[in-house]
């Protein structure tokens, strides 16, 4: 059994046998390794070493800064295979998609690492004769990154990568259900010798410990993804010291097929973006209006290819298109969210009853004759779950599609570029997909609205997120 380390320093920290829990494969239910409990000393241990090493870290060149970043991107290429498995056994990812996380981390750094020489301050125009006014954009200090467990390896760097390019330090915490990982990317961290404090890892609960990595007086930034509940948690007591946050939280992401779509298309998009991961993602199609002059081709063929997505264990099964859920818990609440809407008035098309055996598995589901006042069209189902509402008109789709409290994702069918301008100009959502499946790319900007979070992540405006402004007012002797 592999017991996992806390690391502060620039030193793996290891504790009492008791002080450990158990992480299980969701595929087996087996304890596959043990994670430390965590504690606030150890926490406060990490932050203020962080805060001590980001001064000269801010102070080494940015170049320099960025070629760590692909030294660790290197390192992750080397060691991919040991990555994909233990993404694999702690958070029953298929093959395919934890391999495709591996890779997109290590160019994710890789991107990150280039921005060394194109974040940029300005120079604005003064009122005065004599007077230069430089915007200069500095680091904000300590920041802090709290991980989900559904895309454990990315997360890291996708906190990580923009802190450090521009000169912050870190300490991440993973997710207790999926803590393997981050000990392999914290061992690349190690090898490639980055100075002492400038990333840190400490495991624990996030019950116990995100309270105070938010309201740290020595943390300028809490980042956190996660839950809503979570978010307006970290939000909370990070106002007690006035940290800025970062929050990506839920998402209920609705996909609008229009009377002219490609039916074909817009099926296997859907289903690829409910799937993914077991429907365990955050900008997942959560919810389906199909117009109803199509809407039994459609639906039929959706159920047709919903009825083949094969869930089995992807440790054992390469091809495996859909592994587990990650607990117990999850797959219980996916079976009372369909009992209940089943209740309603839903029909099951496919799916809808947990598999038997060792495992958390859940079947592909489609349900039909859903309505928008339904609790599995407004809360977040976060399992392989497609709920269908039918609509008549352009205004009526979009008005159901943006009655939530989310506003993370949401995707739009059609041939018309009409239609698909006039949607985006509606929908009341951070991003949106058309005639695609939902995945966003590294040079975007990954953000959400209302109550799906505060700030983002990716490209540009990602990047400065973890960024200050300084003004300086330089007036100059004319004489």
């Amino acid at each position: 059994m592999k017991y996992l380390s806390d690391y502060i320093n620039g030193e793996f920290i290891n504790y009492n046998e008791t002080n450990y829990v158990n992480v299980i494969n969701p595929s087996t239910e087996e304890a596959i390794a043990k994670v430390p409990e965590g504690n606030t000393k150890t926490l406060n241990n990490a932050i203020n070493t962080s805060f001590i090493a980001q001064r000269s870290w801010e102070a080494t060149p940015a170049v320099e800064r960025g070629n760590f970043l692909k030294k660790i991107a290197e390192g992750i290429r080397d060691r991919a295979d040991e990555i994909i498995n233990a993404i694999i056994s702690e958070g029953g990812k298929t093959y395919a998609l934890a391999e495709t996380e591996t890779y997109f981390t290590a160019d994710y750094l890789d991107y990150m690492s280039e921005w060394a020489r194109r974040y940029e301050g300005e120079i604005v125009n003064s009122d005065r004769i004599g007077e230069h006014i430089l915007v200069y954009k500095k680091a904000l200090g300590v920041t802090t990154g709290i991980l989900p467990w559904n895309f454990p390896f990315f997360l890291i760097a996708r906190k990580a990568a923009p802190a450090l390019i521009t000169g912050n330090t870190i300490v991440v915490k993973p997710s207790m259900e999926t803590p393997i990982n981050a000990q392999i990317f914290t061992e690349i961290v190690d090898s490639i010798n980055l100075p002492k404090g400038v990333f840190n890892l400490v495991n624990g609960k996030g019950s116990i410990l995100g309270n105070d990595m938010a309201n740290h007086e020595k943390v300028a930034l809490v980042s956190l993804t996660g839950s809503e509940p979570a978010g307006k948690n970290v939000m909370a007591e990070a106002s007690k010291t006035l940290t800025k946050v970062n929050l990506e939280l839920g998402g209920k992401a609705p996909a609008i097929v229009f009377e002219d779509a490609d039916i074909n298309d817009a099926v296997q998009n859907i289903v690829d973006s409910r799937i993914i991961n077991t429907g365990q993602v955050c900008n997942c199609v959560e919810r389906v209006y199909v117009h109803s002059n199509i809407k039994e081709t459609f639906v039929n063929e959706l159920v047709n290819a919903m009825s083949k997505v094969y869930a089995s264990n992807p440790g054992e099964n390469k091809d495996s298109e859909m592994g587990p859920l990650i607990n117990k818990n999850a797959q219980q609440t996916i079976q009372e969210k369909v009992e209940k809407a089943v209740s309603e008035g839903a029909k099951v098309l496919c799916g809808g009853e947990i598999i038997n055996g060792k495992g958390y598995f859940y079947p592909a589901t489609v349900l039909d004759s859903c309505s928008n006042s339904m609790e599995i069209i407004q809360e977040e189902i976060f399992g392989p779950v497609i709920p269908i509402v039918s609509f008549d008109t352009f205004e009526e789709a979009i008005q159901l599609a943006n009655d939530t409290k989310y506003g993370l994702t949401s995707s739009v069918y059609t041939k018309d570029l009409d239609t698909a301008f006039k949607a985006v100009e509606q929908l009341e959502f951070g991003e949106t997909y058309i005639n695609r499946e939902n995945f966003e790319a590294m040079q975007g900007f990954h953000a959400g609205v209302k109550h799906s979070g505060i700030g983002g992540a990716d490209g540009k405006h990602g990047l400065e997120e973890y960024l200050r402004t300084h003004v300086v007012y330089m007036q100059l002797n004319q004489k």
